[in-house]
């Protein structure tokens, strides 16, 4: 079975409604982002920040997945496919995608703010709101399960590996300048096709081998990619 890796990014989510982005001015929905997505930030004002995800996680409570999130269900029936996601919401789960990657961590889960002996954080399931006093089972607060600014991204090397082993990358509701994701596409082979669905494209056409831009929103252009990928393979 031929293997699909797509790439997905805040645009996306966007069209359900989730404002996931971070604004050219450095605001993330009002917030300066070193404030509410840093290790720093968090030391400084953790109410501050634990609100900030209270809210966001709400929102995310109250949204459904698009027609693209249920493009890449369907493109999984027929292909090997993988979705790598910056994403920190779990609509390509609802949608019912069963391999899923969030390089950013997930806002329905919750970790402890210290290392266990084994060195792995415990990460719980976590869909109420989070406040401080809400402890570990070894009695550390917990924090959201995000990878901050300034924190090492722990799935990066299994994505690396995935991208490698595509026959097909699909790159959708991402502006590629969000590094070390962006860096992913770096890792196709050469040959590999590269489609890439964006409304406002912010690449050329040979900025890589074998790119295919779709100038559509993820809703328009996902479907009709994956009807085209099942009738062409």
């Amino acid at each position: 079975m031929k293997k699909i890796v797509v790439l997905t990014g805040a645009g996306i989510s966007a069209e359900s409604g989730i404002q996931t982005f971070r604004d050219a001015d450095g605001l993330w929905e009002g917030y300066d982002v070193m404030e509410v997505a840093s290790p720093q930030g968090f030391i400084n004002n953790p109410k501050l920040v634990l609100d900030f995800y209270n809210q966001r996680r709400k929102q995310l409570l109250n949204v459904l997945p698009n027609n693209a999130h249920y493009a890449l269900t369907a493109l999984e029936k027929h292909f090997e496919t993988t979705i790598i996601t910056q994403n920190i919401d779990d609509l390509h789960e609802r949608a019912g995608s069963s391999t899923v990657i969030h390089l950013h961590g997930e806002l329905l889960k919750a970790r402890s703010t210290k290392t266990s002996r084994i060195g792995s954080p415990e990460i719980i399931d976590w869909k109420k709101d989070m406040k401080l006093g809400d402890k570990c089972i070894n009695g550390h607060q917990l924090r959201p399960h995000i990878v901050w600014f300034g924190e090492a991204v722990p799935l990066l090397d299994k994505a690396i590996e995935i991208t490698q082993d595509a026959a097909i990358l699909i790159i959708i509701g991402t502006s590629m300048q969000v590094y070390p994701a962006a860096s992913l596409v770096n890792f196709v082979k050469n040959e590999t096709p590269i489609y890439f669905i964006d409304p406002r494209p912010n690449i050329t056409k040979n900025a890589f081998n074998n790119l295919n831009i779709i100038e559509k929103t993820a809703v328009e252009g996902l479907p009709e990619l994956v009807a085209q990928l099942i009738k062409t393979y």
